[in-house]
């Protein structure tokens, strides 16, 4: 071993190389419990599905210990090839991979399947780390942001197309690095205000009010909060959030004198002329004060209003029936505890079964007999919450978050732009992963196959992870040749 070599084995994080070898293992033993039988004996044993996570777990530490004796300059280097490599990947994937279950997502080598898009996810991050660390590079400009979600984008669409909608949205995490490197914060705002317009108008669509659905109603009383809250926080006109405010109150209040003296007011009639009038209003104001953030006030407004008449067509439109019947279990609309809600339902009675303590390793009853269907890739976090309780789920997460706060200390520590945006890009999928992954196990989220990261069984989902941790660990154990610490 070269001197340079042993320099960097010397430099490297490893208390985070630590934190994955307990997270590995932890796994492997939670994948033993979730697949136990009476008649199996062994914990390494190749014929069983923890012996074989033990033989992916000591291939993905060969793996990542190779990334670890590659130059750090390779990976800014070849950032773009890479990438590129990887769309061509995902693009060939849709036509050689077999259909399994309607996705065509898997490329089977001999006895092992591999799944493309979660190597790209590391691709990806490379890229998105190279842009930034162009000279002059900005998101203030139209191009420059245009670029960065185009690269954010490519993958997705490519991975919608294999049918794969659950690992084309853990990309859709990538743009909390465009907010912490510039981004302004109107886009989160309108992608959270979105998800919850959707939500609300989707969770009430079938209960009246008004004359219109209780979600319409909902969603209107938002958008007017909206308007009034962005005029307030971010306009700064306090004249005009005054004025609309009072607006508000005072036809709310002769709806109230309506309805009190008998008068039937249907929810359209009153909602949309107050709507329209305020932001009749708000473009007074515009020429009045030169405000381009009150522009922005009404179009989000008007975009609010457009989603919500788009809800009912998306759904039923554009999701397939099996996605449909997700969101309707996820948000309580149907029960469905024989289909899309089994799994789910039968979830939630393992972690609930394991009370405090739990029930003891491999004394789990929901998984002895198999209650839970996948429990051993996606649904793995309910076996350790039945047989491990409320303690070990605890355990679980604080793993993960001391994972994610030392991949976040990483980022805050490097000197350029290139390591500080790939190590962000780290971070942000893996709280996303986790936040899905265990969102939907406890029936939070619908099931849309996000694996728990280092914990779910599969070659694929550990490599991938694999890979984008180590080349991060490789990119910090040189940051002392990129600045003075």
């Amino acid at each position: 071993m070269s001197s340079n070599e042993k320099s960097i084995f010397k430099s490297l994080d490893w208390f985070t190389i630590v934190l994955y070898l307990v997270m590995t293992i932890y796994g492997a033993i939670s994948i033993y419990a979730a697949k136990y039988s009476f008649e199996q004996t062994s914990l390494f044993s190749f014929d069983t599905y923890s012996g074989k996570q033990f033989c992916w777990i000591i291939l993905s530490l060969c793996l990542g210990f190779s990334l670890l004796l590659i130059d750090r300059q390779f990976y800014e280097a070849y950032a773009y090839p890479i990438y590129g490599c990887m769309i061509l990947l995902l693009v060939l994937t849709i036509f050689v991979a077999p259909n399994i279950k309607g996705s065509h997502s898997w490329i089977t080598l001999g006895p092992v399947s591999l799944q493309p898009a979660e190597f790209a996810k590391f691709a990806t991050a490379l890229a998105l780390a190279k842009l930034f660390s162009t000279y002059g590079f900005s998101l203030n400009t139209p191009k420059n942001m245009a670029i960065a979600v185009g690269i954010i984008v490519l993958p997705i669409l490519i991975i919608i197309l294999q049918n794969e909608t659950g690992s084309a949205l853990v990309y859709t995490a990538l743009v909390f690095v465009l907010y912490r490197e510039g981004m302004t914060g109107l886009v989160l705002f309108a992608g959270l205000a979105s998800v919850v317009i959707f939500v609300i108008a989707l969770k009430y669509s079938t209960v009246p009010f008004m004359d219109i659905t209780l979600g319409e109603f909902c969603v209107f009383i938002l958008l007017m909060v909206i308007i009034v809250g962005m005029l307030h926080i971010y306009c700064k006109s306090h004249v005009a959030a005054r004025n609309v405010t009072l607006g508000y109150l005072g036809t709310g209040a002769l709806a109230l004198g309506a309805h009190y003296l008998g008068c039937d007011i249907h929810g359209y009639l009153f909602f949309f002329p107050v709507i329209i009038c305020s932001l009749i209003y708000l473009i007074w104001e515009f020429f009045r004060m030169n405000n381009r953030k009150i522009l922005t006030t009404i179009g989000f407004a008007i975009a609010g209003m457009c989603l919500l008449f788009t809800v009912n067509f998306a759904f039923n439109e554009v999701l397939k029936p099996h996605q449909q019947m997700r969101i309707k279990v996820a948000l309580a609309i149907e029960d469905d505890v024989r289909g899309q809600g089994y799994n789910v339902n039968q979830s939630k009675i393992a972690i609930g079964s394991g009370g405090l303590m739990g029930k003891g390793f491999l004394n789990g009853t929901q998984t002895k007999f198999g209650y839970v269907p996948e429990q051993h890739t996606d649904f793995i976090y309910c076996t350790i919450g039945e047989e491990q309780g409320f303690v070990g789920s605890v355990a679980v997460l604080i793993l993960f978050l001391t994972m994610i706060l030392r991949v976040i200390a990483i980022a805050e520590r490097q000197h350029t732009a290139f390591a500080r945006v790939y190590a962000y890009c780290v971070a942000s999928i893996l709280i996303f992963h986790l936040s899905i992954n265990v969102g939907m196990v406890i029936g939070l989220c619908p099931v849309i196959g996000i694996p728990l990261p280092f914990f779910s069984y599969g070659g694929s989902s550990l490599w991938g992870f694999t890979i984008l941790l180590f080349i991060l660990l490789r990119i910090d154990a040189s940051r002392s040749q990129y600045g003075v610490w």
